[in-house]
Parts: C-alpha cells; structure tokens; sequence
C-alpha cells in the first residue's frame, strides 16, 4: 500500500510526530470477501485499502494481522448490517461475532457502525465512475469501498457528537 496515498502516517511516523491522528481501520464483513480502509480523526477522512478473502465467513487472518501490524490503528470500525427495520440477520450475528474476533485478537476497541445499504452506495459510486470513465472495471472494488464508506460515516458521527457535546 502507498502510504503516501493515502496521507495517513503507520504508528512509527505517528509516534514520533504527536500522535493525535487517532488512526483506525473500518471493515465491510462479508462471507466472501472483507473489504478494509484507514482512516484519521484528525483530518476525518477514510480511504479504500483492500479486499481481503474470506472463506465461509473466516478472514485470511494473517492479512487482517499484517494490516494492523502496518497500520498500529488506535481502534476498529465493524459495519454491521442491519435489516431496514432494524431487525437482525444472520449476517448481521456473523459481523458482530468477527468485531468480537477482532478485540480478542488484537485487544483494540472495537466500534460497531450500522452499514445498511453501503454496498449499494459503493456500487452507485462505482458505476458513476465507470462511466464517467474515472474508473476501469478491473479496479472497481465494491467491499473496500463499503469499508470506507462505513468508516468515514463513522468519523463524522464521532466529529458531530464531539461539536455538538
């Protein structure tokens, strides 16, 4: 991943540089894939990583490892999906069992982000780049780009619960 890209620093850099960043990673849980993005509350801003596989629902864990070895996040960021009448499914029971994963694994907190229809927004954002001519097809990521929206509408949740308390 190029950091530089994505204007957010690995804990190292952060260490070193006053960390009031506060650097946290957002996941899109799926049964096949698990798409990741990083994000910062100091500029509020997520950014797409990658797609990681999953099989039956188990993430490649040494990927999910090496993202938060790279990456030092001060926290996780978990879409869970709920249906639209605020009733759960199997899937929602599936992301909220892969948060529980994620905080015995790493011992971060872990932050639950209600993410009904991002991949439908991430799927409208992509066919507009597509044929706006933004974005080729082999480039389209649909589960990274759920992440980050998932995690951005996380950060500014957090940036209007911090201006209006």
């Amino acid at each position: 991943m190029n950091l530089a890209k994505t204007g957010v620093q690995p804990r190292e850099y952060r260490n070193n540089h006053l960390n009031m960043a506060g650097v946290f990673l957002g996941f899109d849980y799926g049964r096949r894939y698990i798409g990741v993005a990083v994000g910062q509350k100091l500029t509020g801003t997520a950014t797409a990583l990658e797609t990681i596989d999953a099989r039956d629902g188990k993430p490649k864990w040494d990927r999910v490892s090496a993202l938060v070895n790279e990456w030092q996040p001060d926290g996780l960021v978990v879409g869970i999906p709920y249906q639209l009448d605020d009733s759960s499914s199997t899937t929602t029971r599936a992301a909220e069992n892969f948060a529980r994963q994620l905080n015995e694994r790493y011992a971060l907190p872990v932050y639950h982000q209600d993410e009904r229809l991002t991949s439908r927004e991430a799927e409208s954002i992509i066919v507009q780049q597509r044929s706006s001519g933004r974005m080729a097809r082999k480039n389209a990521d649909t589960d990274k780009l759920a992440a980050q929206i998932i995690l951005q509408t996380w950060l500014d949740r957090r940036e209007e619960n911090q201006r209006s308390g």
